[in-house]
């Protein structure tokens, strides 16, 4: 199985390829779209679909993994921009016909580290070694894009212990 992770952002948008093979994950692709601030939002919305159709088409997963929408009383309008990159993330898994699924923010946070309010920085570690990397992922987006498509798999291995 082979998973498309995205941490969606008007700024930054983290995404990260991963594979199952075997037990073990491995990375086939890792990065991050960046939007100029002083860009158009159709643009920056427009450089988004592109990079992430493009990683869809070349790369072919079987799911597109996303962290639920999640919002904090004293930043409302970031939920709002986030959402706008998040909706065409969620199109272009609609119109590719992938298999889209969402995870808060905790359930990654305790899939890869063990504790739901990990901070950015124990995530990056974990990710790093859990993958065998020989350096951070970074930016911390990327680092979240593969916590996302490796949660998948093992929040779906942990489904079929219970099944």
């Amino acid at each position: 199985m082979r998973v498309l992770g995205v941490d969606p952002g008007l700024e930054i948008t983290g995404y990260g390829v991963v594979e199952e093979r075997g037990r073990r994950i491995a990375v086939l692709e890792a990065g991050a779209i960046r939007t100029p601030v002083k860009s158009d939002i159709a643009d920056r919305l427009k450089k988004i679909y592109r990079g992430i159709d493009g990683l869809i088409r070349e790369f072919r997963p079987d799911v597109l993994a996303l962290e639920k929408l999640y919002s904090h009383y004293k930043h409302p309008a970031s939920v709002i921009m986030m959402g706008h990159a998040r909706g065409v993330v969620c199109l272009l898994a609609g119109l590719h016909s992938l298999d889209l699924a969402h995870y808060p923010a905790t359930k990654i946070k305790k899939a890869i580290t063990g504790n739901g309010r990990a901070t950015k920085d124990q995530m990056q570690q974990m990710v790093r070694h859990l993958l065998g990397l020989s350096s951070l992922p970074g930016p911390a987006d990327v680092a979240d894009a593969l916590a996302i498509a490796m949660s998948h798999f093992y929040l779906k291995r942990k489904d079929s212990l219970f099944s």
